[in-house]
């Protein structure tokens, strides 16, 4: 009975480590079909030799596949082929433009209603804004208050 038990394991090795694989080598799925093929194929033989075989294959891979699935996403992580450069902020990588931060605090006229976004003129250039909330008419004047990411954020000036 061993001897007949030989190849289906053979096969659930085989199957176990190109799962593995298929994660870690681009194939665009072959290897994949082919893990399913040994794996099912074992399965089938496991069977021809007995039910209480066969049931104990499929539990075995019920556990296996999953393990395996997680070893692969770890060795995923740790493949060449995964991007590992950050973007950051020490090596001088911004998310905003420098530009309109250097506008807080500068006033300017609102060119159509902003409710509460729309368009305003400062500094002679016209600026997609928006308002703190307020509702805010063509032609009052605002100031910037806020500059967050590519969102400037302004507010009416007082009389």
């Amino acid at each position: 009975m061993t001897s007949n038990l030989t190849f289906p394991i053979f096969l659930q090795m085989v199957g176990i480590i190109v799962i593995i694989l298929e994660f870690v080598i681009p194939s665009a799925g072959l290897l994949a079909i082919i893990a399913i093929a040994s794996l099912g194929y074992s399965i089938t033989l496991a069977f021809r030799v007995s039910d209480h075989t066969g049931i104990y294959f499929v539990i075995a891979d019920l556990f296996l596949i999953p393990i395996c699935i997680m070893i692969g996403s770890k060795l995923l992580a740790k493949s060449p082929l995964t991007l590992r450069k950050t973007l950051d902020k020490k090596d001088g990588v911004v998310s905003q433009d420098m530009e309109l931060v250097k506008l807080i605090g500068k006033q300017g006229t609102v060119v159509n209603d902003l409710r509460p976004a729309g368009r305003a003129e400062i500094d002679g250039q016209n600026i997609d804004v928006v308002s703190t909330g307020d509702y805010i008419e063509k032609g009052e004047e605002v100031i910037v208050s806020e500059v967050d990411g590519n969102r400037i954020v302004v507010k009416p000036i007082k009389k």
